[in-house]
């Protein structure tokens, strides 16, 4: 798995970050759900609005990736010991807290990951800094 390790979550559960598109619909197969739609929205939004200042191919395409990294929401999975994804989360750029921006955590199929995960969402949470309460996070109540 390529995926770029993010932090441990108690009970030998990891978070990572879904990267590319090929990440992403992995994801979603094996989720069933649509994170892949919403990485696909956020990376056109991300590179429609990058301006390379290099005339080279290549360092505009490193560019380009540095800017969507920067610029689009962290899309994060949560693996247990043997690699079976256990929860999806949508974060603010950056991780970063922005009042403005819909967090969304999820379990497979769009279930409430929290009753089985919420340690391990405290510890994302705690990562980055964010307040991942249920009440905020998970859309379908």
């Amino acid at each position: 798995m390529g995926m770029q390790y993010v932090c441990d979550a108690p009970g030998g559960k990891t978070w990572f970050r879904i990267e590319t598109e090929g990440e992403a619909a992995l994801e979603t197969d094996v989720m069933k759900h649509a994170v892949e739609k919403h990485f696909r929205q956020a990376w056109d939004a991300a590179t429609c609005g990058y301006q390379s200042s290099s005339s080279s191919f290549i360092e505009q395409n490193i560019g380009l990736k540095a800017h969507v990294q920067r610029v689009m929401p962290l899309f994060l999975t949560l693996r247990d010991a043997e690699g079976n994804a256990l929860a999806t989360a949508m974060l603010p750029p950056g991780g970063k807290p922005d009042p403005a921006f819909r967090i969304i955590i999820v379990g497979p199929e769009n279930r409430d990951p929290y009753p089985e995960h919420e340690g391990a969402i405290e510890a994302l949470g705690a990562h980055f800094g964010l307040t991942l309460d249920r009440a905020r996070c998970y859309p379908y109540r």
